[in-house]
Protein backbone atom coordinates (compact mmCIF):
# COMPACT_ATOMS: atom_id res chain seq x y z
CA UNK A 1 0.00 0.00 0.00
CA UNK A 2 1.68 3.37 -0.97
CA UNK A 3 2.22 6.24 1.58
CA UNK A 4 1.83 10.05 1.28
CA UNK A 5 4.56 11.88 2.70
CA UNK A 6 5.26 15.32 2.73
CA UNK A 7 8.56 16.77 2.01
CA UNK A 8 9.86 20.66 1.52
CA UNK A 9 12.54 22.40 0.44
CA UNK A 10 14.38 25.86 0.58
CA UNK A 11 14.77 28.61 -1.88
CA UNK A 12 17.30 30.44 -0.22
CA UNK A 13 19.65 33.95 -0.62
CA UNK A 14 23.02 33.21 -0.63
CA UNK A 15 25.40 33.11 2.67
CA UNK A 16 28.65 33.34 2.51
CA UNK A 17 30.79 32.54 5.88
CA UNK A 18 28.39 33.50 8.15
CA UNK A 19 27.74 29.90 10.19
CA UNK A 20 25.04 31.55 12.70
CA UNK A 21 23.05 33.35 10.03
CA UNK A 22 23.13 30.27 8.27
CA UNK A 23 21.98 27.82 11.00
CA UNK A 24 19.41 30.37 12.00
CA UNK A 25 17.32 30.20 8.88
CA UNK A 26 18.10 26.32 8.88
CA UNK A 27 15.84 26.46 12.08
CA UNK A 28 13.44 29.16 11.22
CA UNK A 29 12.33 27.80 7.56
CA UNK A 30 12.64 24.04 8.90
CA UNK A 31 10.19 25.12 11.93
CA UNK A 32 7.65 26.78 9.45
CA UNK A 33 7.67 23.53 7.52
CA UNK A 34 7.02 21.42 10.53
CA UNK A 35 4.16 23.65 11.20
CA UNK A 36 2.45 22.58 7.85
CA UNK A 37 3.35 19.14 8.24
CA UNK A 38 7.03 18.49 6.45
CA UNK A 39 8.63 15.34 7.71
CA UNK A 40 12.01 15.78 5.47
CA UNK A 41 13.15 19.23 4.57
CA UNK A 42 16.25 20.36 1.82
CA UNK A 43 18.71 23.21 1.75
CA UNK A 44 21.09 23.88 -1.05
CA UNK A 45 24.27 22.75 -1.36
CA UNK A 46 27.32 23.74 0.84
CA UNK A 47 24.34 26.59 2.60
CA UNK A 48 25.86 26.09 5.93
CA UNK A 49 29.25 27.58 5.29
CA UNK A 50 28.40 29.09 1.95
CA UNK A 51 29.82 27.40 -1.47
CA UNK A 52 33.47 28.10 -2.09
CA UNK A 53 35.89 26.58 -4.81
CA UNK A 54 38.93 28.83 -3.79
CA UNK A 55 40.81 26.30 -1.44
CA UNK A 56 42.34 28.68 1.14
CA UNK A 57 38.93 29.57 2.07
CA UNK A 58 37.51 26.27 1.58
CA UNK A 59 39.32 25.03 4.23
CA UNK A 60 39.28 27.57 6.77
CA UNK A 61 35.43 26.97 6.67
CA UNK A 62 35.21 23.35 6.42
CA UNK A 63 34.06 21.13 9.54
CA UNK A 64 34.87 17.97 10.62
CA UNK A 65 31.60 15.38 11.08
CA UNK A 66 33.48 14.47 14.67
CA UNK A 67 34.40 17.86 15.53
CA UNK A 68 33.04 19.41 18.74
CA UNK A 69 32.18 22.37 16.38
CA UNK A 70 29.75 20.29 14.28
CA UNK A 71 28.48 18.32 17.70
CA UNK A 72 27.35 22.03 18.75
CA UNK A 73 25.45 22.66 15.05
CA UNK A 74 23.98 18.85 16.09
CA UNK A 75 23.06 20.63 19.90
CA UNK A 76 21.35 23.43 18.14
CA UNK A 77 18.91 21.66 16.06
CA UNK A 78 17.60 19.33 18.71
CA UNK A 79 14.26 21.54 18.98
CA UNK A 80 13.72 20.89 14.89
CA UNK A 81 10.87 17.91 14.27
CA UNK A 82 11.51 17.20 10.41
CA UNK A 83 14.36 15.08 9.26
CA UNK A 84 16.71 17.83 7.63
CA UNK A 85 19.32 17.68 4.28
CA UNK A 86 22.01 20.14 5.17
CA UNK A 87 24.55 20.78 2.26
CA UNK A 88 27.92 21.60 3.68
CA UNK A 89 31.95 21.83 3.15
CA UNK A 90 33.19 18.87 5.34
CA UNK A 91 36.93 18.12 6.46
CA UNK A 92 38.00 14.30 6.46
CA UNK A 93 41.61 14.49 7.41
CA UNK A 94 43.33 16.13 5.11
CA UNK A 95 40.50 15.79 2.54
CA UNK A 96 37.60 18.32 1.62
CA UNK A 97 34.31 17.22 0.37
CA UNK A 98 31.14 18.63 -0.49
CA UNK A 99 28.99 16.83 1.46
CA UNK A 100 25.11 16.72 2.51
CA UNK A 101 24.03 15.60 6.11
CA UNK A 102 21.11 13.94 7.55
CA UNK A 103 20.40 15.38 10.54
CA UNK A 104 17.12 14.19 13.00
CA UNK A 105 16.43 15.45 16.35
CA UNK A 106 19.83 16.62 16.79
CA UNK A 107 21.08 13.19 15.73
CA UNK A 108 23.44 13.00 12.48
CA UNK A 109 21.84 9.58 10.50
CA UNK A 110 24.69 9.52 7.64
CA UNK A 111 25.91 12.29 4.95
CA UNK A 112 26.25 11.69 1.39
CA UNK A 113 29.57 12.97 -0.28
CA UNK A 114 29.25 14.34 -3.81
CA UNK A 115 30.36 11.49 -5.70
CA UNK A 116 30.61 13.12 -9.11
CA UNK A 117 32.58 16.83 -9.28
CA UNK A 118 32.79 19.46 -11.65
CA UNK A 119 35.85 20.30 -13.54
CA UNK A 120 36.17 23.49 -10.70
CA UNK A 121 36.04 21.42 -7.85
CA UNK A 122 38.75 19.77 -8.12
CA UNK A 123 40.59 21.20 -4.64
CA UNK A 124 37.70 18.13 -3.27
CA UNK A 125 37.68 14.37 -2.76
CA UNK A 126 35.03 12.54 -4.36
CA UNK A 127 32.89 10.63 -2.45
CA UNK A 128 32.74 6.59 -3.28
CA UNK A 129 29.43 5.33 -1.50
CA UNK A 130 25.89 6.13 -2.27
CA UNK A 131 24.28 5.58 1.03
CA UNK A 132 20.13 5.42 1.07
CA UNK A 133 18.16 6.65 4.27
CA UNK A 134 14.96 5.63 5.86
CA UNK A 135 12.87 7.57 7.49
CA UNK A 136 9.67 7.12 9.23
CA UNK A 137 8.98 5.16 6.26
CA UNK A 138 10.40 7.34 3.48
CA UNK A 139 13.71 5.66 1.88
CA UNK A 140 15.85 8.42 -0.37
CA UNK A 141 18.99 8.78 -1.57
CA UNK A 142 21.16 11.81 -2.61
CA UNK A 143 22.13 13.74 -5.73
CA UNK A 144 24.14 16.92 -5.29
CA UNK A 145 24.06 19.56 -7.93
CA UNK A 146 26.61 18.11 -10.88
CA UNK A 147 25.47 15.03 -9.86
CA UNK A 148 22.05 15.40 -11.32
CA UNK A 149 23.75 15.38 -15.13
CA UNK A 150 24.97 11.97 -14.97
CA UNK A 151 22.24 9.17 -15.11
CA UNK A 152 24.06 6.74 -13.02
CA UNK A 153 23.89 8.75 -9.62
CA UNK A 154 20.39 8.57 -9.84
CA UNK A 155 20.29 5.37 -10.71
CA UNK A 156 22.62 3.87 -8.03
CA UNK A 157 19.65 5.62 -5.70
CA UNK A 158 17.16 3.82 -7.52
CA UNK A 159 18.51 0.35 -7.93
CA UNK A 160 18.79 0.37 -3.49
CA UNK A 161 15.14 0.46 -3.98
CA UNK A 162 14.52 4.47 -2.91
CA UNK A 163 11.44 6.01 -3.81
CA UNK A 164 12.86 9.75 -3.59
CA UNK A 165 15.89 11.44 -4.51
CA UNK A 166 16.74 14.78 -2.33
CA UNK A 167 19.31 17.20 -4.54
CA UNK A 168 21.06 20.16 -2.89
CA UNK A 169 22.01 22.57 -5.23
CA UNK A 170 23.80 25.61 -5.97
CA UNK A 171 23.52 27.39 -9.17
CA UNK A 172 25.07 30.87 -9.17
CA UNK A 173 26.57 31.31 -12.34
CA UNK A 174 27.78 34.15 -14.22
CA UNK A 175 24.82 35.72 -15.92
CA UNK A 176 24.66 34.77 -19.26
CA UNK A 177 25.35 31.12 -18.00
CA UNK A 178 22.73 31.68 -15.67
CA UNK A 179 19.93 32.63 -18.18
CA UNK A 180 21.43 29.40 -20.58
CA UNK A 181 20.47 27.48 -17.79
CA UNK A 182 18.16 29.06 -16.26
CA UNK A 183 15.40 26.19 -17.93
CA UNK A 184 17.87 23.73 -18.41
CA UNK A 185 18.41 22.78 -14.57
CA UNK A 186 14.36 21.10 -14.43
CA UNK A 187 14.73 19.60 -18.22
CA UNK A 188 17.66 17.44 -16.68
CA UNK A 189 16.16 16.48 -13.56
CA UNK A 190 13.41 15.42 -15.46
CA UNK A 191 15.33 13.15 -17.53
CA UNK A 192 16.45 11.21 -13.94
CA UNK A 193 13.11 10.85 -12.90
CA UNK A 194 11.89 9.61 -16.06
CA UNK A 195 14.74 6.76 -16.05
CA UNK A 196 14.39 5.84 -12.78
CA UNK A 197 10.68 6.25 -11.49
CA UNK A 198 11.70 8.14 -8.91
CA UNK A 199 10.64 11.64 -7.19
CA UNK A 200 12.79 14.40 -7.32
CA UNK A 201 13.52 17.26 -4.70
CA UNK A 202 15.91 19.83 -5.05
CA UNK A 203 16.75 23.10 -3.03
CA UNK A 204 18.93 25.94 -4.44
CA UNK A 205 20.00 29.03 -3.50
CA UNK A 206 18.72 32.65 -5.28
CA UNK A 207 19.68 36.27 -5.85
CA UNK A 208 23.02 37.75 -7.21
CA UNK A 209 26.46 38.08 -5.57
CA UNK A 210 29.66 39.11 -6.67
CA UNK A 211 28.49 39.74 -10.70
CA UNK A 212 26.88 36.06 -10.21
CA UNK A 213 23.67 35.03 -10.18
CA UNK A 214 20.85 32.17 -9.33
CA UNK A 215 17.83 31.88 -10.22
CA UNK A 216 17.03 28.60 -8.95
CA UNK A 217 15.38 26.60 -9.32
CA UNK A 218 13.94 24.41 -6.38
CA UNK A 219 11.46 22.21 -6.97
CA UNK A 220 9.65 18.76 -6.62
CA UNK A 221 9.12 16.86 -10.49
CA UNK A 222 7.43 13.38 -10.33
CA UNK A 223 8.36 10.23 -11.73
CA UNK A 224 6.73 11.45 -15.31
CA UNK A 225 9.05 14.30 -15.17
CA UNK A 226 6.78 16.63 -14.68
CA UNK A 227 7.31 19.90 -12.02
CA UNK A 228 4.14 19.73 -9.60
CA UNK A 229 5.62 22.84 -7.82
CA UNK A 230 8.40 25.11 -7.64
CA UNK A 231 9.01 28.13 -5.53
CA UNK A 232 9.09 30.95 -8.20
CA UNK A 233 12.83 32.54 -9.25
CA UNK A 234 14.63 34.72 -7.74
CA UNK A 235 12.42 34.80 -4.74
CA UNK A 236 13.57 33.22 -1.59
CA UNK A 237 10.68 30.83 -0.74
CA UNK A 238 9.44 27.64 1.28
CA UNK A 239 8.14 24.52 -1.09
CA UNK A 240 6.12 21.76 0.38
CA UNK A 241 4.55 18.61 -1.71
CA UNK A 242 2.34 15.55 -0.32
CA UNK A 243 4.11 12.63 -2.61
CA UNK A 244 2.83 9.46 -3.03
CA UNK A 245 5.08 6.28 -2.64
Amino acid sequence: MKQQFTVAACQLFDVQDDLERSLETIIDFATHASERGAMLVCFPECYLQGYIVEERQARRRAIDLASRQFAEILRKLESVQPTLVIGMIEKAGESLHITAVVVKRGKLLGHHRKNRLASFERLFTPGAETPIFEVDGLRFGINICYELQVPERAAAVANQGASLVVCPCYNMLHPENAETWKEKHNAIRAERTRETGLWLLSSDVTGERDGQISYGPTAVIDPRGEVVTQVPLMEEGLLLHEILV
